[in-house]
């Protein structure tokens, strides 16, 4: 009997909850009860840009401050030089060799072998 009771005190608690869940959540329409204050600047600054007028642009005012443009000269062509005269010395110079002397003496030998026989000579030493 008392798990009856208190069965039934449940249902009834959770039906009374229920009820007062749903009064709750129902929807109402709030109207914004604050007035939209004026922005003085805002407004100044929206009358003068509707009030703005540029000045129109005219052909002659870009005078002072641009360049005129002039097409550079053009480099000259190496076709234009004297080749002949160019290939002429080219085979007429002296052909030179890398350790001849230039005045048609021998060529002095160098002994690039000298410092191994010293290091030869200190290994024996010791």
């Amino acid at each position: 009997m008392l798990a009856q009771s208190l069965r039934a005190s449940r249902q009834s608690l959770a039906r009374v909850a229920w009820q007062q869940g749903v009064a709750v959540s129902r929807r109402t329409f709030i109207t914004p009860t604050a007035v939209r204050q004026a922005d003085l600047v805002q407004d100044l600054y929206l009358r003068e840009l509707k009030n703005y007028k540029p000045t129109p642009v005219k052909a002659s005012d870009a005078e002072g401050h641009v360049q005129t443009f002039s097409i550079p000269k053009a480099p000259p062509s190496p076709e234009e030089s004297d080749i002949a005269s160019d290939l002429k010395s080219y085979e007429t110079q002296q052909v030179e060799i890398e350790g001849q002397a230039e005045s048609g003496a021998a060529p002095v030998e160098e002994d690039w072998f000298e410092a191994e026989e010293e290091e030869e000579e200190a290994a024996a030493a010791h």
